[in-house]
């Protein structure tokens, strides 16, 4: 039972000041305009500027992080070394994004901790070189900012567009009449209508807030999917509004 998966996180990573977040450093990049073309149990697909848009989430793959290994309740990770796990979340994420979607990274990409820093940085980007699709990566709480200033850096044009976007705090999309706020952290958004946080950072827990969804790849609450996805595969749109319509359904039934 999903029920059992919830962790009730005594007020978990609360942005008392969101709004001001939102209004002074959140980017926004609304897609009211695309056009819905097509949907399914693993797909939304918009078109905009006459080019087929798909949108997946994923947080917290936590790259070469030997830590994580094992199976524990915190993050559930049975590989026997980092070159398994690594290799397991490209296969599956590569099974699923064509070179052509977008693929937003919420945070703790990775932990690799060697010295040069370089090395580790470089590392990370091979990593990050061998998945498919447009990058747009949030800083999370073990992305420090030389990563990011590595991987801008090392940014190319991937199909017209660079492969790697970067955002500090996080960012808004807009989808079918609804707000998404992406961010690493969970939010306490108070009282809204139509506004979703996409968020990572607490692995195999999920937040008792409706409005908040944890779609990082050691997420619970994929339990609201009718089928769930391997492990390190992003999320789709249609599993994001599954998750939002199972969770608000039981969220219901237990308040």
């Amino acid at each position: 039972m999903m029920q059992q998966s919830l962790a009730l996180l005594p007020r978990p990573c609360i942005n008392r000041d969101y709004s001001k977040i939102l209004n002074q450093k959140l980017g926004h990049q609304f897609l009211g305009h695309v056009k819905l073309v097509g949907t399914s149990l693993t797909k939304i697909r918009f078109i905009k500027e006459g080019v087929t848009v798909q949108l997946y989430f994923t947080a917290d793959t936590h790259s070469f992080h030997k830590d994580l290994l094992g199976d524990s309740d915190f993050a559930p990770r049975p590989f026997k070394d980092v070159a398994e796990m690594n290799q397991t979340i490209i296969d599956h994420w590569n099974q699923r994004v064509t070179p052509e979607d977008t693929v937003y990274h919420l945070g703790d990409i990775a932990l690799y901790f060697i010295r040069p820093e370089r090395a580790a940085q470089k590392a990370i980007f091979d990593v990050l070189n061998q998945l498919n699709g447009h990058l747009v990566l949030i800083k999370g709480n073990h992305d420090n900012r030389a990563l990011f200033k590595y991987l801008a850096q090392h940014n190319y044009d991937y199909g017209g567009r660079p492969k790697f976007e970067f955002h500090d705090v996080g960012t808004i999309i807009k989808v079918n009449h609804r707000q998404y706020y992406l961010t690493h952290y969970p939010m306490m958004m108070g009282i809204v209508k139509q506004i979703i946080n996409l968020h990572g950072h607490i692995h195999h827990y999920a937040v008792n807030i409706k409005e908040d969804i944890n779609v990082g790849v050691d997420t619970p609450e994929t339990d609201y999917l009718v089928h769930k996805p391997a492990f390190g595969t992003p999320l789709s749109m249609a599993e994001i509004e599954m998750m939002v319509t199972g969770k608000n359904e039981d969220f219901q039934k237990r308040h």
